[in-house]
């Protein structure tokens, strides 16, 4: 590998990775007075911040996590366009274009290793000990910035899981296991032009949130595991974090 590749990667891996490790749960918490840590599952994601401080600040959780994976691959395409966003950048005015062909990415690769790495910085964070959330909320904004159809049928699957079962991890494990199928699907007949490395990331992030939600699995297998409510009326029960 060319040795300016393999220094675009690095760095794609690392701003990324450093991006996702912002850990807006944990400030959202401490804006309010409390380590969120401290109640609910002990994690960072929208779904505790929401059933511990409330529906608003747990959405405000929801966006900052989505937009800290989207930025990054959105960035990324833009500086390196050829594969990810062709028709786009054809519509760019000749200066544009210029700036838009920075980094070389003919195998659009790149894209896919900021998304990677945002994910992996929101569930093991380099600010927190490494003690993150289970990435959904950050995994939806990368996908959404590779792959929006995939990701929109994605959330369907979610939606319809949510609203029959109330069990958010099992909407979410669920959702993520459909997305790598409506991916392929869509590629095979030709809604999508997905490339083998988006393929490749989307059953990465299943395997990832079948493995962040073990403990959710096993609740579920008991019927033991708790179904969402939406206030912050008690803040030591246990939550479902994305």
């Amino acid at each position: 590998m060319p040795l300016e590749m393999t220094l675009q990667i690095v760095v794609t891996a690392l701003c990324s990775y450093l991006i996702g490790s912002l850990p807006f749960g944990y400030i959202i918490g401490r804006m309010n007075g409390i380590d969120i840590r401290q109640y609910g599952s002990g994690n960072i994601g929208a779904t505790n911040v929401t059933r511990v401080i409330g529906k608003g600040w747990g959405r405000l959780c929801f966006i900052c996590d989505f937009l800290k994976s989207a930025l990054p691959v959105l960035v990324v395409s833009y500086l390196s366009p050829k594969v990810v966003l062709p028709d786009l950048v054809e519509t760019f005015p000749e200066w544009l274009k210029h700036y838009s062909m920075i980094l070389r990415d003919d195998a659009g690769i790149l894209p896919v290793i900021a998304a990677f790495s945002a994910v992996c910085g929101h569930i093991w964070p380099v600010y927190l000990k490494f003690k993150g959330g289970k990435g959904i909320s950050t995994a939806a904004g990368a996908i959404l910035a590779l792959n929006p159809l995939s990701l929109i049928c994605a959330a369907v699957v979610w939606l319809v899981v949510f609203e029959i079962s109330r069990y958010v991890s099992l909407a979410s494990i669920l959702a993520a296991v459909s997305l790598p199928v409506f991916c392929v699907v869509f590629r095979v007949m030709h809604l999508t032009t997905a490339s083998v490395p988006e393929i490749i990331l989307f059953f990465l992030l299943a395997v990832l949130t079948v493995i962040k939600h073990q403990t959710n699995i096993k609740r579920l297998l008991d019927g033991t595991e708790n179904r969402f409510s939406s206030s912050g009326e008690k803040k030591n029960q246990k939550a479902d974090n994305k």
